[in-house]
């Protein structure tokens, strides 16, 4: 057995040792990368996303307002007397000129015969001195007469036609006060109670009134608004009370019944007081509002909602989309790259659920509505979209 190696068997034993070091190495190596943990990719958040949308808007007030008839009509007594009927039934409907009540005539009913006697007398002398003057005319001419006998038959004639005007307006006076007898519906609507017993001595004066009639087919609606309100309808060039033929859309009301429900006609805003109640701080606004099927009742208050402006294709986000800080408020827009961007708005009214944007915002961009909190920008998204435009519009208008 041999102790030494030569040089040459050294060498190549070196050689070796390294080549099987080198192996070694690279079989680890290779084992630690395939064996290694993975490090995890950054996840992307997941946000949901709409669209922004182009719409009319409509901006609404909501007061509290009272509703009353559009005419309600006092019946008073005209002439004095005693009650003797009643032709109507308390609460029904009533028409222009029907019958109501009948006063005891007899007084007016000799009035008028006695007027009409003296008309008759009166009319037989202007007829007399007419006579009279047609006879002595011919005589004055053939100096069979006297000019003073002329003279007064002509002024006997003239006092007997004065005497026929007279009694002629006494006897239309004497009738109409017969008329006023038999007390007439002023307007066809709805009468009260009656506020007369049949038999009680009426009047004019204070014992004059007998019932009330309400028209309340069209009806009226009175509420205030505060000045803020009136203002800004001024910055909007809006006018309550008068029609602008201009615009595409006028200032009405809708009103809520009772039982909560909306109530199916609209009505028009046709005046407003010129100026604010001191008191209140409010100025008054009424409203005409059909009525025909009689479910709005006078007296009764009503919530009112006012159309005070349309903004006609405004861009509207959701509520949920705007962040409000210091700054500003902002909302976070995803480009087309899918990556975020913080983006400052200017913000105009809200609409229910939604926001006007006055500036930063442009048509069918994409906003986020959920998960923005979680975002800084720049960030990669994963969205998700919930919402059509058409859906988002139907939103809107359900809110209106």
């Amino acid at each position: 057995m041999r102790l030494f190696f030569s040089k040459h068997e050294l060498k190549l034993r070196r050689k070796r040792t390294i080549a099987a070091v080198v192996c070694m190495v690279i079989v680890l190596g290779v084992y630690w990368i395939l064996t290694r943990p993975q490090k995890a990719a950054p996840e992307m958040p997941t946000v949901i996303v709409e669209p922004v949308i182009k719409d009319d808007v409509e901006i609404f007030g909501e007061y509290v307002g009272r509703i009353r008839a559009q005419q309600f009509v006092e019946v008073r007594a005209r002439v004095e007397g005693y009650l003797e009927k009643m032709l109507f039934e308390e609460g029904k409907r009533v028409e222009r000129n029907q019958p109501l009540f009948i006063i005891n005539p007899d007084l007016y009913k000799a009035r008028a015969d006695k007027a009409a006697a003296q008309l008759k007398k009166d009319e037989a002398q202007e007829l007399k001195t007419g006579r009279d003057v047609e006879r002595l005319r011919p005589l004055y001419e053939q100096n069979a007469a006297s000019q003073l006998d002329l003279d007064n038959a002509i002024a006997a004639y003239e006092s007997a036609k004065a005497n026929v005007a007279m009694s002629k307006a006494d006897l239309a006076q004497a009738e109409m006060e017969l008329g006023y007898t038999t007390v007439r519906s002023p307007i066809s609507g709805y009468i009260s109670e009656r506020h007369a017993d049949i038999g009680t001595l009426v009047g004019p004066g204070s014992k004059s009134l007998l019932a009330t009639v309400v028209a309340s087919d069209t009806v009226l609606v009175d509420f205030s608004l505060t000045a803020l309100d009136y203002r800004r309808s001024q910055q909007r060039n809006v006018r309550l009370g008068e029609q602008d033929a201009t615009r595409s859309w006028q200032p009405s009301i809708t009103v809520t019944l009772a039982d909560n429900s909306v109530y199916p006609e609209k009505g028009l805003v046709d005046f407003a007081e010129p100026q604010v109640d001191p008191k209140t701080g409010t100025f008054g606004v009424r409203a005409e509002l059909a009525n025909p099927g009689r479910k709005l009742l006078p007296g009764q208050f009503t919530k009112v909602k006012l159309l005070l402006d349309v903004r006609e294709n405004a861009v509207v986000v959701p509520a949920r989309a705007i962040i409000i800080e210091k700054g500003g408020a902002h909302v976070y827009v995803m480009r087309r790259d899918s990556t975020a961007e913080k983006r400052f708005i200017e913000t105009g009214p809200e609409v229910g659920n939604f926001v006007v944007v006055e500036r930063g915002l442009g048509p069918d961009e994409m906003v986020v509505t959920e998960g923005q909190h979680k975002l800084s920008p720049g960030d990669l998204l994963a969205p998700r979209t919930v919402a059509k435009k058409e859906e988002n519009t139907d939103e809107i208008n359900e809110v209106r």
